[in-house]
């Protein structure tokens, strides 16, 4: 918990970074910092992607589609919380001189739009209209 809290005051005084370990290659900061922008980008498809199924799809029944653009609202929130911790982490440890750190949340993501790419093939096959 406290590696957590300690984590999250990162969030918002990146500069504190700068007062672990020794500063990385460069190369290897800006790779970090793409790949948040890569993390945030999907977080953005994620979101515009459940407004789309909210907005666009007035036909489905109120709960299904209400479930769908939840869970693609849900996948984006989490996605960008995601992106600004995971590159947190991943600065001091490089800075640190420690391995990366691992995560389970790729894979969590994946199932997310999985589920709700199954349900929306469910959708289309047999039109799920409300009524």
């Amino acid at each position: 918990m406290k590696e957590f809290v300690q984590s999250l005051r990162l969030w918002f005084a990146p500069q504190r970074i700068r007062d672990e370990g020794d500063t990385p290659d460069y190369r290897f900061s800006l790779a970090n910092e793409r790949t948040f922008l890569a993390w945030i980008r999907t977080a953005l498809a994620l979101i515009g992607g459940g407004f789309a199924v909210d907005q666009f799809l007035p036909g489905l029944a109120r709960g299904v589609r209400a479930g769908l653009a939840f869970g693609l609202l849900a996948a984006g929130v989490l996605c960008a919380l995601r992106a600004v911790n995971h590159w947190v982490r991943c600065e001091r440890a490089m800075r640190r001189g420690e391995d990366l750190p691992v995560s389970r949340f790729p894979t969590l993501l994946g199932l997310v739009v999985a589920v709700v790419a199954v349900a929306m093939v469910v959708v289309v096959l047999f039109g799920w209209e409300g009524r």
